[in-house]
């Protein structure tokens, strides 16, 4: 047998276990399987850029970070679209595919990645995916690997900064991953004991923010700290059409949403505000024991589909039991947090503000 694998789109920690879960899984059932490894994703996918993998390259990678084969973004919508260069993407990704003969191909990636995956078993290839994300929000699967991660680091920028804004009496805004959904938000939020939690799903009201703040101080809290996702937006915002939206963002004059809206805070009350962004780091590091669990989870049973035959799949989590998800349902469609999701009903119990 033989197959190849290469990840695509943003790193995050369980890459390289994930991986390793396939292969290790392979080499104990089958021992006669051939594996290359596809260099820098998609693109290498196109440019025939690869190596064959050895049994000794998945030793030791477990608790690594990042992935070994690199990875880039190559968004869906150009994949059909011919460039100066003459390539046609879909054709030379087929190309590669049939050159090293493989029985199937297996993608680790997120929305975007999972998007031509499913092009390309349309297309005839064999293929069987790997949910990543650190913000969980893959439909077809209860949770992705590297989201677990991802609180944790999160959460301990949200810890370190509460000690500073204690002694400082200050209010802190904390901008989080997640430009379209707020899962990492949400459960950083409540595990560092955010007093307010801004996600896309639910617009915030900058004057509901100031209510919160005030009352916070009238208790004798003299400092509040704000989880803001990266893609949080404002009642106002919400209201707009796509159109207007992307021109109101591209003339913002703050550099990130959590710049906005610290401005926007101290524009209405008297106090001094900070802004914190993790940025990348929540990308970074190895990945948690959780998460080396679900890769190797999802790795092994990755491996199952393959030598089951069973192509055009991703690999999910439902109910605390790993199962294959039709990539046609997968394709397109985003998980985001409900309204009334535990979570944030349970956030709303003990006091915390959506900022609505």
């Amino acid at each position: 047998m033989k197959i190849a694998m290469l990840t695509s789109g943003g790193d995050c920690q369980g890459l390289n276990a994930t991986m390793r879960g396939v292969a290790k899984t392979l080499y104990n059932e089958l021992g006669d399987v051939t594996i290359y490894g596809i260099l820098d994703g998609y693109k290498g996918l196109i440019e025939g850029n690869y190596k064959k993998l050895k049994k000794e390259d998945f030793s030791g990678i477990l608790t690594l970070g990042g992935t070994i084969l690199g990875t880039s973004r190559q968004p869906f919508k150009k994949m059909r679209v011919i460039e100066e260069n003459g390539v046609d993407k879909v054709k030379a990704m087929k190309e590669t595919y049939k050159k090293l003969d493989l029985d199937c191909l297996v993608i680790l990636g997120g929305n975007g990645t999972h998007k031509t995956a499913n092009l390309l078993s349309e297309e005839g290839l064999n293929i069987v995916t790997l949910p990543k994300t650190i913000d969980n929000d893959l439909w077809g699967t209860d949770v992705t690997f590297g989201f677990h991660s991802a609180i944790d680091v999160a959460t301990d920028v949200i810890d370190k900064i509460h000690t500073t804004a204690t002694s400082h009496g200050r209010i802190f805004v904390i901008e989080i991953m997640g430009h379209k959904a707020g899962w990492l938000t949400l459960y950083s939020g409540i595990a560092g004991g955010a007093d307010i939690i801004l996600i896309p799903e639910i617009p915030y009201d900058i004057n509901k923010i100031k209510d919160e703040i005030e009352k916070r101080t009238a208790d004798n809290k003299g400092f509040s700290i704000i989880a803001v996702a990266e893609g949080a937006i404002s009642v106002e915002e919400s209201k707009m059409s796509k159109k207007e939206f992307k021109a109101a963002r591209e003339n913002m004059k703050q550099s990130s949403i959590a710049y906005r809206v610290a401005d926007e805070i101290m524009e209405i009350t008297n106090h001094e505000v900070r802004v914190a962004v993790p940025g990348h780091v929540q990308r970074g590091g190895a990945p948690n024991p959780y998460d080396r669990v679900l890769c190797t989870r999802f790795g092994s049973f990755a491996a199952e589909l393959i030598k089951d035959k069973k192509y055009g799949n991703m690999v999910g989590l439902k109910n605390g039991v790993t199962v294959a998800v039709p990539l046609s349902e997968v394709a397109g469609k985003l998980k985001n947090v409900p309204a009334d999701d535990q979570a944030v009903v349970a956030a709303r119990r003990v006091g915390i503000s959506f900022g609505d």
